[in-house]
């Protein structure tokens, strides 16, 4: 036997049979010595009586504060020295004990007085010793405090999560987990999800039905009275009447739970719901129960064992004593109000509904409220109901999952129900069809009413839920006719009072339930959802000054900045994985430079088709796209790249590489044209690309300006410049031009007589004529420069057209004043002619800034 004793867990789903497993294991152990530890009284004498049932023998005890006529007869006792000497010289003996027992120390004090060693030790609802939950009573794992041979750990809900409060940035936590490798619970040994107990009919098959509040009373008095009155309470609880009575006339319930946090609630919602009923019933009496078949009570911890289970008795019948004639009659509707008693393992199985009136107590309680609901009599047929108000402020519409604060309780339910069913709530995050069956579908099926098709959650329903009910403080929300209703995992499990759009309720699972966002963050998600609907964009490409409008939901948000943060925490590192993928469904741009690279790209590719080759004048646009001057500034970028590289080879400092091209998009360039950046001119490349392909294509190569044309390039002209400028070439050039195209260089003879002072003037006379006719005046500033397209001849030193010629038309123009007196009188006629204002300082006058 190891030091620590032997430990394992088994899971299993509320109301599966916990309590008959471990009274089997302890029965096939042999186990003699054996401690039972609930957490409430209630369940200890529940727990007490079913082990008796289930065959245990031998003298039972208490720890617990219980006199002997609450447990049905157990002697119990908190006395440690009283408990040793009670079981000494017992043989077989089962002693059933709280959580509290072992916080207040009373079994450690105990076996510190000679209390011997248990054979077997049941830790039931093992949860609530595990985590920030189970810290008092952490005890129940020592073994040096508590020792046991054997520990057994059961549960139902073996991890629960609840939102972390406060910070921006405060993840999830698990406040309860039992690992399934955990030294302290052991390896699991046995496993029933809550889905296969629903398919094997262990427990009820469920659906959560969402009844949409709207009560301009309520808004009212919080307006008035403030949140915390008298007024907004009273206000507040006769909507949630009204609500769970619109609930139980659509679906059929009969027995309600209603959860509270505080007592005077439940009281004040037993009390006052008959009289709601009265007023239901005289708006619509063959909808609404008729009063005097409606009963209503309450319960809370401090009420006597004996008087809450006469109430659950109560609650459980199906007759009402005192009707007409005082003759017992059916019982149409029974509302049981609590607050904290009705906890873990307690018997509710006469239940079919829970309603979360109140959703402020803690995850664990709500997780245990949920499994009140799914206990199931053998062979009995019933969906379990879980019911949730969902209170819409003015102005708020149903579809406003992510931010509404009305949602809030829904969110913590789905939490609970997660902890129950992670598979199940999980599969709601995903908006997408399935074409397989969920493990409860068919005990949904076979446990819905004749003719309902789809079961209690079918669309059929759906289409009469948009008018379920008006009381006199709660109005249902009217919903669109057009609108898509919940994907099909959701239709079976969620029902709304207006149907929901598949992908917002995905959205609302993923960040309100399974990792529970900041209301920030959800803002931002909502703003960026709306963005994308209203633009009609498959890309989160936002302004960085963008403010959602007055008119939007969330209204004044500044979106760009928001995800402009999102992309700056994403490159340090700090975006959880969540949030990314959160955002990359939404499309989002993590990088402009990247998307604006892969634009361009597309356009290159495609420019590339038409053209036969990547090498783009300066003014070529694709589609739209600027692909010309693109293609410039990557091929500025792949040079700086180059200029890198050799300092760096060189042992030279290299500087920044923020504006240098990187291999990836070099390479993908490449693909394109592996031509595309070469070490010369790129318009002397384009040019014998082009004159390569007229080649290829069974031409010859021109030599005369103006014999062949190709994508606006004369490719005599070019042939030309090459021949006479054949020395400026490089020697890989002049290779190209000899072995690809068989030119040769020009002789003495073909070439041009050198320009004259004449040919100048024309040339300057040109430019100062081109300026004029678009600018309509001659006053050219000093610094001016003018580029003229070449008349005929060679463009530049590298002959392709991209060269224009400059001419320095303001330094011309300054020098002709100074030398006005040597000018002819046909150049200072043609000077005239321009308006040519011959004093310097009359024309500085007048020449623009």
């Amino acid at each position: 036997m190891p030091a620590a004793g032997l430990r394992t867990q088994v899971i299993a789903a509320t109301g599966s049979g916990k309590t008959l497993i471990a009274a089997e294991v302890a029965q096939k152990l042999g186990a003699k010595r054996v401690l039972v530890l609930v957490p409430t009284l209630d369940l200890l004498t529940q727990t007490a009586a079913a082990w008796r049932e289930g065959g245990r023998t031998g003298a039972m005890l208490g720890v617990c504060r219980l006199r002997a006529e609450d447990a049905d007869g157990m002697p119990c006792t908190t006395d440690p020295a009283e408990l040793v000497e009670w079981m000494r010289g017992l043989d077989r003996v089962t002693v059933f004990a709280t959580y509290a027992a072992v916080g207040r120390g009373v079994l450690q004090r105990a076996h510190a007085a000679g209390l011997a060693v248990w054979d077997l030790m049941v830790v039931d609802e093992a949860h609530r010793t595990s985590g920030d939950a189970g810290k008092p009573w952490a005890a129940v794992h020592d073994q040096t405090k508590i020792p046991a041979a054997r520990r057994l750990c059961m549960t139902a809900t073996a991890r629960v999560w609840e939102a972390a409060e406060g910070g921006r940035d405060a993840a999830p936590r698990l406040i309860a987990s039992m690992d399934p490798d955990s030294s302290v619970f052991g390896p699991v040994a046995f496993k029933l999800s809550l889905s296969e107990a629903v398919s094997r009919g262990l427990v009820a098959p469920y659906q959560v039905v969402c009844i949409d509040i709207a009560d301009p009373e309520l808004h009212e008095a919080h307006q008035t009275a403030g949140p915390g009155s008298d007024t907004v309470r009273g206000t507040r609880l006769t909507a949630l009447q009204t609500g769970v009575l619109t609930a139980a006339a659509q679906e059929g319930l009969r027995k309600v739970l209603t959860f509270h946090s505080k007592i005077s609630e439940a009281e004040a919602m037993a009390t006052g719901f008959v009289g709601t009923t009265w007023k239901t019933w005289e708006d619509d009496p063959d909808r609404f129960p008729r009063p005097d078949r409606v009963w209503a009570d309450w319960l809370y911890g401090d009420h006597p064992p004996r008087h809450r289970r006469a109430v659950l008795e109560e609650f459980a019948s199906d007759v009402i004593e005192g009707g007409p004639g005082d003759e017992p009659q059916p019982a149409a509707l029974r509302v049981l109000s609590s607050v904290r008693v009705l906890g873990e393992g307690v018997d509710t199985a006469q239940c079919d509904s829970v309603a979360f009136c109140d959703a402020r107590g803690s995850m664990i309680d709500i997780v245990q409220m949920v499994g009140r609901a799914l206990r199931i009599r053998p062979g009995e047929g019933k969906i379990a109901s879980l019911i949730v108000p969902v209170f819409l402020a003015p102005g708020e519409k149903p579809s406003d999952l992510l931010t509404s604060d009305g949602y809030a309780t829904l969110a913590k339910v789905l939490g609970a129900l997660r902890a129950h069913d992670t598979d199940t709530i999980e599969a709601l995050a995903d908006s997408r069809k399935r074409s397989g069956n969920y493990p409860a579908r068919k005990a949904r099926e076979d446990a819905s009413p004749e003719g309902t098709g789809d079961g209690p959650a079918g669309p059929g329903d759906q289409a009469d839920d948009a008018d379920a009910a008006e009381g006199p403080a709660a109005h249902l929300v009217d919903g669109a006719a057009d609108q898509v209703g919940p994907s099909g995992p959701a239709r079976e499990l969620l029902k709304f009072s207006t149907p929901r759009d598949p992908a917002a309720l995905a959205q609302f699972i993923r960040l309100r339930v399974i990792n529970p966002e900041t209301t920030f963050w959800r803002r931002g998600i909502e703003a960026a959802t709306r963005w994308i609907t209203e633009t009609g964009a498959q890309q989160l490409r936002v302004p960085y000054g963008y403010v959602t409008p007055a008119e939007w939901k969330p209204a004044g948000f500044p979106l760009g900045t928001w995800l402009a943060d999102q992309r700056k925490f994403a490159k340090a590192g700090n975006l959880d994985r969540t949030r990314v993928g959160e955002l990359d469904r939404l499309g989002m741009v993590w990088s402009h430079q990247d998307v604006a690279f892969a634009e361009g790209l597309t356009a290159a590719r495609a420019w590339a088709a038409v053209h036969g080759h990547f090498l783009p004048p300066a003014t070529a646009v694709w589609d739209g796209y600027p692909v010309g001057t693109w293609a410039k500034n990557l091929r500025t970028s792949a040079r700086l790249a180059d200029a890198i590289a050799e300092r760096r080879q060189a042992g030279l400092p290299v500087g920044s590489r923020a504006k240098a091209l990187t291999e990836a998009r070099r390479e993908a360039l490449e693909d394109v044209d592996p031509g595309w950046c070469p070490a010369w001119d790129t318009g002397w490349q384009r040019c014998f690309r082009l004159a390569q392909a007229h080649v290829e294509g069974g031409g010859v190569v021109p030599t005369v300006p103006g014999q062949v044309t190709v994508q606006g390039e004369d490719l005599g002209r070019w042939a030309q410049a090459c021949r006479l400028d054949w020395d400026s070439l490089m020697p890989v050039q002049q290779w190209l031009l000899e072995n690809v195209l068989d030119l040769t260089p020009a002789g003495q003879d073909e070439r041009p007589v050198k320009r004259t002072q004449d040919d100048k003037w024309a040339l300057n006379l040109r430019a100062a004529r081109q300026f004029h006719a678009r600018e309509g005046h001659l006053n050219v500033p000093r610094k001016h420069v003018e580029h003229l397209e070449p008349e005929d001849g060679p463009a530049g030193r590298q002959g392709g057209t991209e060269e224009l010629l400059a001419v320095k038309l303001g330094m011309v123009l300054d020098n002709t004043r100074r030398r006005a007196d040597k000018l002819t009188e046909q150049r200072r006629t043609d000077l005239n002619a321009l308006g040519m204002r011959w004093s310097a300082t009359t024309a500085a006058r007048r020449s623009p800034r």
